[in-house]
């Protein structure tokens, strides 16, 4: 994500702070400082919102790690001011793994409450609720608090909530997938019009909640229709075929002609029959800017990337696309390459997909 900065590492998924985040900071010291100019309560508020999110932190982690168990992987955890992000390279495709993947975040939350409740007791006892506010009381007490809140929220059954995602699976043990997708999305949009109407006559951050919402509900339908109509396609039905490459030894200024002279944007890099990498349009764009003409594409090219067989499943090879920085996925059978995969041509192979569908119903 742009404008993210790593700030650390666990079980090797990176964790990143979004500049975004900063609006928090400022908020907080915003609203101690009005309260009494008092710089060590400042800083107490800074940390207790540091607090808050390493709570959320961990229930990303929670989501992530009960994924890992499942053999799938996470690329990173983002924190931002409506709170924290973990990138899954997908969602588990048995309605019982993803009801304890979605589960898994809020249980962490309920963990932290209790020991929190307990340390609490021990200490000295509960304060009373209405002594407590976002600037005074309890440290302890209000950060307990916020987990309970957490685990509410996120309960709530709306993607992209957790508890979306717990209604989805619950529905998916009883229907297909796609259609368990579809009426967890549409009860979603109804919980967002009630948040949105709620919020024009008290709190307008309900508003803000009820977008987020909506958006997020039509999304992953939008993403379930799609990864339903790819179901059961191989790639090398929907690959392209007819696509230029280039070599190690070739210029900027070689790439720059082909670029112009066609459509193609990304190009595999071979060396003889074998692919030794892969130069992108973002790549070319920035050494263009950065360096000459005659710079040889074996310095800017990627040697890393993802790779698909013809024979993988399209689903499979979009979820890759998706979740890749580079947009085009060479396609290898046999260590040879054979086409190329991208965004542009999956979708255009739907297109035509959904026109031979209406034809057929005519």
């Amino acid at each position: 994500m742009k404008w993210s900065w790593k700030i650390g590492e666990f079980q090797g998924i990176g964790v990143y702070i979004h500049a975004t985040f900063l609006l928090i900071i400022a908020w907080v010291v915003l609203i101690y400082w009005r309260q009494g100019h008092d710089l060590a309560a400042t800083i107490a508020g800074i940390i207790f919102v540091l607090a808050i999110f390493g709570c959320v932190v961990l229930h990303e982690f929670g989501h992530a790690l009960t994924a890992k168990k499942y053999g799938i992987k996470t690329r990173d955890i983002t924190l931002l001011p409506i709170g924290g992000v973990a990138r899954l390279e997908r969602m588990p495709d048995d309605p019982i793994q993803e009801l304890w993947v979605a589960l898994a975040g809020p249980a962490v939350n309920i963990v932290i409450a209790a020991v929190l409740f307990f340390w609490i007791q021990s200490t000295g006892g509960l304060t009373p609720i209405d002594e407590l506010s976002i600037a005074g009381g309890s440290f302890a007490e209000r950060l307990m608090l916020v987990n309970i809140f957490l685990v509410v929220f996120n309960m709530i059954p709306a993607f992209p909530m957790d508890g979306g995602r717990v209604l989805r699976a619950l529905l998916a043990l009883r229907m297909n997938y796609s259609k368990a997708t579809q009426i967890a999305a549409t009860i979603g949009q109804g919980i967002a019009l009630i948040f949105g109407f709620a919020g024009l006559f008290t709190n307008p951050f309900l508003i803000f909640i009820a977008l987020f919402v909506w958006i997020g509900a039509a999304q992953e339908a939008s993403f379930t229709k799609i990864k339903s109509a790819l179901g059961g396609i191989p790639v090398n039905q929907a690959m392209l075929t007819d696509y230029k490459t280039v070599t190690p030894g070739d210029t900027l200024k070689h790439l720059v002609d082909l670029t112009m002279s066609g459509s193609q944007q990304d190009f595999p890099v071979l060396e003889g029959i074998r692919l030794v990498g892969m130069v992108t349009h973002k790549d070319l764009v920035s050494a263009l800017s950065e360096k000459n003409s005659q710079t040889l594409l074996s310095d800017i090219m990627r040697t890393e990337f993802p790779v698909v067989d013809p024979s993988e499943m399209l689903e499979i090879a979009f979820l890759k696309l998706q979740t890749s920085d580079c947009h085009t996925l060479p396609v290898l059978h046999d260590g040879r390459l054979t086409g190329l995969l991208t965004m542009n041509n999956v979708g255009e192979f739907m297109r035509i997909q959904a026109a031979i569908s209406r034809s057929r119903r005519v």
